[in-house]
């Protein structure tokens, strides 16, 4: 099940940057050297990529093989369904992944430092 959930994120993030690229499955396995039927059967589920070919992708995206594994848009009720476990976050708080100019990426991640130490504390308060 793990296997899988990992799966569905790494190929939400493929499928987000190749529509953020403006290119096809095709120009992928072109820049990558896999395939194009094997890339459309990783995104269709029927094939799990090995940690070489999944390097392979990141390389040719020009993206970080963890960015493409820790990140996801998917949003929680989709997490919930895949995991059958809530995504780990108290109401009024949501994860987001977004693409910005360095100065307010700056600024995000200064408030996102801000928030786990917030959450940190109401972990804390729990126990």
């Amino acid at each position: 099940m793990c296997n899988q959930i990992y799966n569905q994120i790494f190929f939400t993030n493929v499928l987000r940057l190749l529509e953020e690229k403006n290119w096809t499955k095709e120009q992928l396995a072109s820049a990558s050297g896999v395939s194009a039927g094997f890339i459309s059967g990783l995104t269709n589920g029927r094939y799990n990529p090995s940690l070489r070919i999944m390097e392979q992708l990141a390389d040719a995206l020009e993206t970080p093989l963890p960015a493409l594994l820790e990140t996801t848009d998917l949003d929680n009720t989709a997490l919930e369904q895949l995991t059958g476990k809530n995504a780990g976050l108290p109401a009024g708080y949501k994860r987001v992944s977004v693409v910005l100019p360095e100065q307010k990426a700056y600024l995000v991640g200064t408030w996102g430092e801000e928030t786990k130490k917030q959450l940190q504390e109401l972990n804390d308060q729990k126990q």
